[in-house]
Parts: structure tokens; sequence; C-alpha cells
């Protein structure tokens, strides 16, 4: 079983990121796409590294530490933030929360594949639940011509790849790396793609610099992303890759929530059944045993 105190890290960081796609929406009408994001990832990057730095830590000296930290950026900045971004323009918030969390699947076999996390028969049963909510959900929008919510899928599914990716290599980065110098770092390293991007492809001074836009710019770094990725961070040094990942599925249930509340989007009969399922799904994940579960071995 996990520890309540895990549990309170993994739903906390859970509502905060079930947040990011309605901050998204409201924000890239006051920025450029990419612009955005690269402002997303320095400022939540810069000042985990500054207080790093105040709290006596170092910046890390081998190789290989800089090669995995730069991989966890690329994945989850680079292509997590370009996704998500991107992914704004065609899907709904609510449901592009509910698309973009599908990636516990993704983990689970990649944890099988170079973790050796092997996903037992109930685990196995509760990842099966969470999915056939998220397709109960997603059903009415998975129709032939809908090329808008094609292209979102296509980005969404960046970002959920991107994410896995680097949920894998926080894994395998164990804790000789600081976490905090390491979340700081990888967001700056994978920011500096988007920030060349942009300037390539995009006006800064399209920018409206107004107070909702600065808002929205200082909770999803801040909030969404700095505090987020440390937590989490912290949480996949101790639980199994599928297991963390499948609270991941409590995200389209806030998700959709946010949605209804804020974004008058309507939840179906479908949509509440899909949730449902859901909750039992993770209930079942929730329940298993964490000690069963091999640490990673480290790559150095």
């Amino acid at each position: 079983m996990l520890t309540s105190t895990t549990i309170l890290k993994i739903l906390l960081v859970m509502v905060l990121w079930a947040s990011c796609f309605p901050l998204i929406t409201v924000g890239i009408a006051y920025s450029p796409h990419i612009t955005f994001a690269a402002l997303r990832a320095f400022i939540a990057g810069i000042p985990l590294i500054f207080i790093a730095l105040y709290l006596g830590k170092s910046f890390p000296r081998r190789p290989r530490e800089w090669l995995l930290i730069a991989l966890v950026g690329m994945g989850a900045t680079t292509f997590g933030f370009l996704g998500m971004f991107h992914a704004g323009e065609y899907v709904s918030p609510g449901l592009a929360t509910v698309i973009a969390n599908t990636q516990p699947l993704l983990a689970a076999v990649f944890g099988f594949l170079f973790l050796k996390e092997k996903v037992s028969l109930g685990g196995g049963i509760g990842l099966g639940l969470c999915f056939a909510g998220i397709l109960i959900i997603a059903a009415d929008q998975l129709l032939p011509g809908n090329t808008e919510f094609g292209s979102g899928l296509i980005y969404l599914g960046l970002a959920a790849l991107g994410i896995t990716v680097s949920n894998l290599t926080i894994r395998y980065m164990g804790d000789t790396v600081d976490l905090m110098m390491a979340m700081g770092l990888q967001m700056i390293i994978g920011g500096l793609p988007l920030l060349a991007v942009s300037l390539v492809m995009e006006n800064g001074s399209d920018i409206q610099w107004d107070w909702p836009f600065v808002a929205v710019l200082l909770a999803l770094s801040l909030l969404g992303t700095s505090l987020v990725y440390c937590l989490w961070a912290s949480v996949l040094r101790s639980v199994a890759l599928y297991q963390a990942n499948s609270f991941s599925f409590l995200i389209p249930v806030m998700g959709l929530t946010a949605g209804a509340i804020f974004f008058e989007e309507r939840l179906s009969f479908a949509q509440w059944l899909g949730v449902v399922v859901i909750v039992v799904g993770i209930l079942v994940l929730a329940s298993l045993n964490r000690n069963r579960f091999p640490k990673p071995q480290r790559l150095y």
C-alpha cells in the first residue's frame, strides 16, 4: 500500500496538473504558443536552481548526470510543453486533459522493458478499467472526419510520450542528483529549444502583458511546474512507475470538472460513467503493495 504522505503528494500533483490545460487555454489568448511555453520553462526553472544553490547544493559533476537531466528536459519540457501548448488550439481543455493523461499505459510498458517492473493481475485490471474509462469519456470525439481533433491528438501523443520518457529517466536517476537542482536544470535545458523555435517562428512583441496573462504565467510556472515537478520527482524515487502514474487518470476527472465550471463544457452521461470507471480502476491500483516493486538500478 502507498503511504498516506505519498498519496497526498500525488493528489496535490494531480490537482495542479489538472489546472494546467485551463491555464494554457487562457494564456494563449495573450501570447504566441511557443513563446508562452518557453517563458513557462524559464520562469519555473530559474527559481529552483537559485533555491538549490542557496541551500548549498552543487551542480552535477558527472557527464552522465547531465545527460540524464538533459533527457528529462527534452522529454518533459521540450516535447511535453510543445505538445500541450499546441493541443490547446484543437482540443477543449477538459478533453485535452483526458487524452494527455493516458500516458500511464506507456509508463507500464516502459517500466516493464527498462525497470523490470512487472504489472500484476490487479495492476492490469486497474489499468484496464482506467483506460476503459478514458475511451468512454472520449468516445464521441473519436469520429472519422474530425480533423481538428486528429491534429490535437498528435500533439497530445507527443506530450504523453515526452512525459513518459522523462518519468522513466527520473526513476533511473535515483537520489545521487539533488532533486531541486535537477528539476531546475531540466527546465532550462528543455526550454532552450523552445526559445530558439519561438525566436525564429514567432514575434515576442505580440505578447500582451496584461495582469490576467501575468497571473496565469506565474501560476502555471511556479505552481503547475516548479512545485509539481519537485513533488513528482520525489514520488518517482520510491514508487513503481506504473503505480505512481496510475493516479494521472484522476486528472481527466479534475479536468472535466474544471472544464464544466470555467469553460461551460457540458458533461454527458457517458462522460460521468467514464469518471466512475476511472475512479474504480485507481482504487484497485492504489491498493497494490508497493514493496513488490524493485528499485531500478542506476546507470552509474
